[in-house]
Formats: structure tokens, sequence, C-alpha cells
């Protein structure tokens, strides 16, 4: 499966676009839509750029790699939506926490479960804090993953 467009602008739209590197809210080094590292395994230092080009094509080259996870670490059968509020996530949080996250059993469990919408709002912290963004970006996977 892939991520439709409106699972991709949802990544976008919460990673926002930075062409020059930033540290993110935990200070890990960050560039154009999210990304830490170069698809070449290089990771993002401190004084690096890209174009607004560059930073779509690594965005979509790197989405791949958590498609895979996602379809990997889910054995119930999901919608378009499911699937692109799962691969949100994933993007953010990363593979090894979807992957122990009581999130991915309930939904492996039974994917409708209406109690999954608390799973996701959960993972709203960074270095320990609640972080607005983080509850936003939660709650719009959430509603993402529950829509028709």
């Amino acid at each position: 499966m892939d991520i439709s467009d409106k699972g991709l602008k949802l990544i976008q739209e919460f990673e926002g676009l930075k062409l020059t590197a930033y540290q993110d809210v935990i200070g890990i080094w960050t560039i154009g839509y999210g990304n830490t590292f170069y698809l070449d395994g290089n990771i993002v230092k401190k004084g690096n750029k890209v174009t607004k080009p560059q930073a779509e094509a690594l965005l979509k080259a790197t989405i791949k790699e958590f498609e895979a996870k996602v379809e990997s670490l889910v054995k119930a059968k999901l919608n378009q939506n499911q699937f692109d509020a799962l691969v949100s996530f994933t993007y953010n949080v990363g593979p090894a926490n979807l992957k122990k996250s009581t999130l991915l059993k309930k939904v492996n469990i039974n994917p409708n479960d209406e109690s999954i919408a608390q799973e996701f709002i959960k993972w709203n912290k960074a270095g320990g804090k609640v972080v607005d963004g983080l509850t936003r970006r939660r709650q719009a996977e959430s509603d993402l993953y529950f829509s028709k």
C-alpha cells in the first residue's frame, strides 16, 4: 500500500518545510520535512541546506521505508485512511515505537476499535514534556484514521 496525497499532506503540514538544518524539540538535527538523515545514510548536521525539490524528493523516498514498516507490523487489513494515519505516526515516532505500542496491538486485534483514538493521543510528548504541536498532530492522525 502507498500513502495517499491526503496522508502525505498531513505529514508535510505537521513537519513543516525547513531548507536549512535545525534542531527539533529534543535537539536532533532535522531538515526538509522532518528528515534526520539522507538517502545515503548520512545524518543531518548543523549548516546543511536543501532545496524545496530536494526536500520533496527526500520525503517521498524516505516515506517508502515507513510504508514498508507499517505493512510489516500491521497484520490487520487497513483502509487507506488508517494506513495513512499509521504511516504519519510512524514517520514521526519511529518504527521501533510503533512496534512496542499498545496502539499497534489494538490495531492488530481490531482496527476499528474506538479506543485506538486514545492510543494516538498518548504519543504527544517529546523529552518527557507534552508538546502542543504533537497533541494536534496525534488528534489529526486519529481523526484521519477514523474518517470514512
